[in-house]
């Protein structure tokens, strides 16, 4: 086995230990809320574990390629933007769904 390959296995296994550990602390979790927060490991650091883990594998068998390169940066920036919009607007209309606003309730009792 070459560093490279080593490298990428331990990419590869860190990625799989987040995920199963988010899967477990989902089944766990007490609200939708809480579910949707604790998929920022996965979305944030697993998915570019793997990304940088095949782009590690790539280099070692066929050399640098800069398409390549651009290509992984780009799909990490993506999971990024696409990940952190999502999960604001999941969380917004969870929270706007099982929040009750005590404040809001006093003020319409008053009119």
């Amino acid at each position: 086995m070459t560093v490279a390959e080593i490298i990428v296995s331990i990419l590869a296994v860190l990625a799989t230990v987040m995920v199963v550990a988010t899967a477990v602390a989902m089944w766990r979790a007490p609200d939708a809320l809480t579910r949707v927060n604790l998929l920022g490991p996965v979305v944030g650091v697993a998915v570019p574990f793997l990304l940088m883990g095949k782009l590690i594998l790539d280099w070692s068998t066929t050399g640098f390629d800069p398409n390549n390169t651009i290509r992984a940066i780009l799909a990490i920036a993506g999971v990024w933007i696409v990940a952190s919009v999502g999960s604001y607007y999941i969380g917004r209309s969870i929270y706007g769904v099982t929040v009750v606003d005590r404040k809001a309730e006093q003020q319409q009792a008053y009119r």
